[in-house]
């Protein structure tokens, strides 16, 4: 829409243009036709005077004059900012205009805009170079001058634009605000000490001057959203001796509080003594009272610990009469272990003689029987003596093959030198094998 407000305001002014410009180079051709004419070159000259298109300016300038009309009947009102229409005819209308687009009467109307974003408002305690702030000085109730620095932040109500462009002067955060803040304070601060606005009081003012300012600028349709104190300048001679005088109340302050704080050690002292001494006391009573029912707990108990003293007591007696009848019972019963046990042995000894003499039986039967087995071999085979003898020599004697005429056989001279023992008293048939071998000795 800006763009269209735009375009239609330069086609107006370009049409507008155009009309001006085709008036004046007629009017030129219309000149250069008649100084021709008045110097008697009348070769290339038009037959007729060239005429000034008078009726298509006036067409055109018309034309230009509705797109004109329609750009200035737009108005933009832009992102924080508000308006009023003030009409040539009946003045300011009700009514805000707030940002965006909007249509007024051209050359009847106009928009009037405004500020509605917050606004500071800021004074200074004293002058300071660099700074173009207003100074603002008030009197305390003591005649001496206190500088403020001050700020205010505040904004238009874009619901009574109408009332501040009717009834205010212009610019209103010049003409306005200032006077009245100074105003309030003017009015509030000379009801205190300088003391008072320096430390005790100084919120209370700050807060009365809020509301004077508050109320008087919103019914101009200012609505102030904050008063702030940042400052305050004191004379120098007085905050000489007002710094000397509060540390001396601080000095007293801390005096009397310390005297406090000593006062109430004292007082806790005195009744932590107290609270010990009822301690003590109820603790005496509690073990007086303990005592007392152990006292009591131990004579009812008595009544029935007697009766029960005697139960263990015959419980006693029968025990150690049952552990001594079962001591001679285990006696008896190991004497008779042992019994047991020596005749268990002199059985097993028995046993084992008997199976010693069964053994030897055994062993001379089987004795006896491989000899005989070895008697029939050797009256079988003689030459197995042989053998024998020379295995028993040494292990490391080589049995050989001879003939068995014996020639050349080492051991015959041995076996011819050896004593032949006398037979033993033996069986029949130990008798035969041992006759047997001795023959077959002396034989060989």
């Amino acid at each position: 829409m800006v763009q269209l407000k735009y375009l239609l305001m330069f086609a107006g002014f370009g049409t507008l243009l155009a009309s001006v410009f085709l008036v004046a180079f007629d009017l030129y051709l219309v000149e250069q036709y008649r100084r021709r004419l008045a110097a008697g070159g009348t070769e290339n000259l038009p037959p007729t005077e060239p005429k000034v298109r008078w009726k298509t300016a006036r067409t055109m300038a018309a034309l230009a004059l509705l797109p004109l009309f329609a750009g200035s009947s737009i108005v933009v009102v832009p992102s924080g900012m508000a308006g009023v229409r003030v009409s040539q005819i009946s003045g300011t209308k009700p009514g805000a205009l707030y940002p965006g687009i909007h249509f007024v009467k051209p050359l009847i109307e106009r928009v009037v805009l405004f500020d509605t974003r917050d606004r500071i408002l800021t004074t200074e305690a004293a002058p300071e170079p660099g700074k173009k702030g207003e100074v603002l000085k008030v009197q305390a109730r003591d005649g001496l001058a206190v500088g403020l620095a001050i700020t205010v932040r505040y904004r238009l109500d874009p619901k009574r634009l109408d009332y501040i462009q009717s009834n205010l002067p212009q610019p209103v955060e010049e003409e306005i605000v200032p006077p009245v803040v100074a105003s309030a304070f003017r009015e509030v601060v000379p009801n205190y000490t300088v003391r008072d606005v320096f430390a005790a009081q100084r919120e209370e003012i700050r807060r009365q001057a809020a509301e004077q300012i508050t109320n008087k600028l919103g019914a101009d349709g200012i609505l102030v959203k904050e008063v702030m104190v940042r400052d305050l300048k004191l004379p120098e001679e007085y905050a000489r001796g007002l710094e000397g005088l509060l540390l001396k109340e601080q000095e007293n302050d801390r005096l009397a509080t310390e005297t406090e704080i000593q006062a109430k050690r004292v007082k806790i002292a005195e009744l932590e003594a107290e609270a010990a001494k009822v301690q003590e006391i109820k603790r005496a009573e509690g073990a007086a009272q303990v005592r007392v029912l152990q006292a009591k707990a131990e004579s009812d108990a008595m009544q029935y610990t007697l009766p029960l003293k005697e139960k263990q007591i015959r419980q006693t007696r029968l025990e150690s009469e049952a552990r001594k009848e079962a001591t001679v019972k285990n006696a008896e019963a190991a004497a008779q272990a042992k019994v047991i046990d020596s005749k268990a042995e002199l059985e097993k000894r028995n046993l084992l003689a008997g199976a010693e003499a069964n053994r030897i039986r055994v062993t001379a039967a089987a004795n006896a029987e491989r000899l005989k087995s070895e008697a029939v071999v050797l009256k079988q085979n003689p030459l197995l003596i042989n053998k024998i003898i020379a295995e028993k020599l040494s292990d490391k004697v080589q049995i050989m093959m001879v003939p068995s005429d014996g020639k050349f056989f080492l051991t015959n001279d041995l076996l011819r030198g050896a004593p032949i023992p006398p037979p033993a008293p033996s069986p029949d048939a130990d008798d035969v094998t041992d006759s047997s071998a001795g023959r077959y000795a002396n034989s060989r």
